[in-house]
């Protein structure tokens, strides 16, 4: 029975589609208003809610987005922004792909590649990627809490080419540029002549849980085409922020 309202109020709320009073909530429901208004503290205590502002209206709370978005499949989320990546892809002429932080790893889990046939590309494979070696994971990696940076600082920080950043000190100042600037580079640090630039994917105030990075050769890749590339990726991160959490919406 208790469950049973907690979970109608949350479903009222999330419907509502703006911020709604307890007076608002205790209407639509019809619950006794102690009892709603216990109910929508309960939630807000338990950040299932948030009370943006302080403004006594209620919204869906980032911990339930969390955990919706850890419940939502790769599948979902790749039918919610392949369009958008593959205009992204088609616009670069490059490969663009999409990574998702999970289990404390980042996964490259879809790619999109440039339509023109004649157009020679690069694929990054799928799967889990080094978290202080690639662009898709140092893009989130820079976002997250300091003690899980410095998890990674003090792990396993293999050397696969010359290239690859592999102290302390390096790293550290890697985490810096990529929160200054907006976005990660990979200079050839997972195999020579491969090079990409990825861009956090910030889903409201969880954080950044996905990021998208686009791929290609040494010699297409220059600094100034990895800035020009890095800028548009956070355009297009706003894009599949907005997508997947459209998506999730849905759901929730």
């Amino acid at each position: 029975m208790l469950l049973e309202r907690l979970i109608a109020i949350l479903e009222m709320i999330a419907v509502g589609g703006r911020p709604l009073s307890a007076s608002e909530v205790h209407d639509a429901t019809g619950l006794p208003r102690p009892t709603c208004y216990r109910l929508l503290q309960t939630l807000h205590a338990a950040r299932l809610l948030d009370d943006p502002g302080d403004a006594a209206k209620y919204v869906i709370g980032e911990r339930l987005i969390r955990i919706a978005l850890l419940g939502k499949s790769d599948i979902d989320v790749r039918r919610a922004t392949a369009p958008i990546l593959k205009t992204a892809a088609v616009s670069f002429g490059d490969t663009v792909f999409l990574s998702r932080f999970r289990g404390h790893q980042v996964e490259i889990i879809h790619v999109e590649t440039p339509s023109d046939p004649a157009r020679a590309y690069m694929h990054p494979g799928l799967g889990v990627r080094p978290m202080h070696a690639c662009s898709c994971s140092k893009a989130i990696a820079a976002f997250t809490e300091q003690s899980f940076q410095e998890d990674i600082l003090n792990g396993s920080l293999k050397q696969y080419t010359e290239h690859t950043k592999i102290t302390q000190e390096a790293l550290r100042a890697e985490f810096a540029r990529i929160r200054e600037q907006g976005y990660a580079e990979c200079d050839q640090e997972i195999e020579i002549g491969m090079v990409s630039v990825a861009a956090p994917i910030q889903i409201g105030n969880v954080g950044a849980t996905f990021s998208v990075g686009a791929l290609g050769s040494v010699r297409r890749f220059s600094d100034s085409y990895r800035k020009k590339v890095g800028e548009e990726l956070k355009r297009v991160a706003v894009k599949v922020s907005a997508a997947i959490q459209l998506c999730n919406a849905a759901e929730i």
